[in-house]
């Protein structure tokens, strides 16, 4: 029998390199089972270098619209190559950021695949195959998610790719189709659209990024046509022809059937979560549609046995894995930390214009039968924004129109994703409408446009 542990956690991504340092720091002996990068999907395939990707985008839009700054640039173009090394770069010296974390809190890295074993037991088998079993009062799986494939749209890893893939072609395509437009497949449209790729995006519902506020959604849309990009929304990907040099995709819109061809498809209509070959079967784990099932402490129905992140129920985001990981030692260390509020969850897009949310929709408001009172503040309207040059989006709160309570608030603009923070807190604070109206907001800031829109709500607007 290989080395004993207070907590071993099957996998390293934010929530499970997270809940490994917090329960370091709260005197346990931890274990970490990475089969491949330490940091997970989150910090090697996804949030990191799509960000570094984004902002090799950004800087060659600004270079582009110069002259509206009054700068004259030169000759210029975009190193397709240099581009995705650069993001490759960022991914690697974050990754060797969390092997530096481990060592400075004592976690010992198990290199392999992990699977339960049995009762307070993880085999772990390395590249060359050989399985080892380590021993532990808690286990924690945290074990993440992959791109989900449809049955007509099955990923070769060249014509038609996941985000992975996307990361990191060796070419940049001419012409792409990207379907499903959630946060993944918009961010990506953004970014080749911007590097010069013909982009269309297909989307099955009504609305792009169909999670957000229908007002979110039809901006964002206008904005992406604005910028060349076709969207096609209640449209659906019938199959797609591999046959030849490049891609040719059948579509099932309202008005018909339409033909596109493309050199590449993203397929990006979600996640699937990786719950094969953990031993959740032997040891009878519960499991439903695809999701462990746990308590509010991540407490399986199998004693000593957690789980967190993706393969739980909520919304696959780090942010999100990172806080259950940290409850989730807290209460096997004793502690007695609050439940994760999941309705005051931040959720951003980084595409331009940045999406960020938090709390009810209007449309959810109306449909649980709240009086509301919403307000809106347009960037157009900031000085800030037009000093900038980013005039296009705007703030939407939204209160409860008899007790103030902060129901929910919606952004679409530049560098909203680092304004959604104050609403989170605002909300956990149970921060009412006035409140938010009387707190002095810094002149000139996109920030102010949350005080203003506030206003809004409550007929004391200053600047519309």
């Amino acid at each position: 029998m290989a080395s004993k542990y207070d907590l071993i956690v099957v996998g390293s991504g934010p929530g499970g390199y997270v809940a490994a340092i917090r329960a370091s720091q709260l005197g346990m002996k931890v274990g970490v089972v990475e089969k491949a990068e330490l940091g997970g999907i989150c910090l090697n395939w996804g949030c990191i270098p799509t960000k570094a990707l984004l902002k090799s985008a950004q800087v060659f839009e600004y270079i582009q619209h110069a002259k509206d700054y009054g700068i004259n640039v030169g000759e210029y173009s975009a190193d397709f190559g240099a581009v995705v090394a650069r993001s490759r770069g960022v991914a690697q010296g974050m990754s060797k950021g969390i092997q530096f974390l481990f060592r400075k809190n004592k976690i010992d890295h198990i290199a392999g695949y992990g699977k339960l074993k049995g009762q307070g037991q993880v085999e772990v088998t390395s590249e060359d195959g050989k399985a080892e079993t380590y021993e532990a009062a808690h286990i924690i799986l945290a074990t993440g998610a992959r791109s989900r494939e449809l049955p007509n749209l099955p990923i070769d890893g060249k014509k038609i790719i996941g985000y992975r893939q996307a990361m990191v072609l060796e070419n940049q395509p001419k012409r792409m189709v990207v379907v499903g437009s959630g946060a993944i497949g918009i961010e990506f449209a953004y970014f080749y659209n911007a590097m010069g790729t013909e982009v269309t995006v297909v989307e099955f519902l009504p609305n792009i990024v169909p999670v957000e506020d229908e007002e979110i959604s039809k901006q964002l849309e206008k904005s992406f046509k604005k910028a060349g990009i076709n969207v096609m929304t209640s449209s659906e990907v019938q199959s797609v022809d591999t046959s030849g040099e490049g891609c040719v995709v059948k579509i099932k819109t309202a008005k018909g059937e339409e033909t596109l061809e493309a050199d590449v498809v993203l397929s990006a209509v979600g996640i699937q979560t990786n719950l094969e070959n953990l031993g959740l079967e032997e040891l009878g784990v519960g499991v439903e549609r695809g999701r462990v099932l746990t308590d509010d402490f991540y407490r399986t129905n199998v004693p000593g046995v957690y789980a967190i992140g993706d393969i739980v129920k909520g919304p696959a985001l780090a942010h999100v894995a990172s806080a259950e990981g940290i409850i989730c030692v807290e209460a096997i260390a004793g502690h007695h930390p609050e439940p994760l509020d999941y309705k005051n969850i931040p959720g951003c897009t980084y595409c331009y214009p940045e999406i960020a949310s938090v709390g009810y929709t209007e449309k959810e408001c109306r449909e649980l039968g709240r009086e509301i009172k919403v307000g809106k503040f347009p960037f157009s309207a900031s000085g800030k924004a037009s000093a900038g040059g980013n005039k296009d989006g705007f703030v939407k709160v939204i209160f409860d129109a008899k007790y103030g309570e902060f129901l929910g608030a919606h952004m679409i603009g530049a560098n909203v994703t680092e304004m959604i923070a104050e609403i989170v807190v605002a909300r956990k604070l149970e921060t009412t409408g006035h409140e938010i109206i009387k707190a002095v907001h810094p002149h000139p800031t996109m920030s102010e446009a949350i005080m203003e829109a506030a206003a809004a709500a409550y007929g004391e607007v200053i600047h519309l």
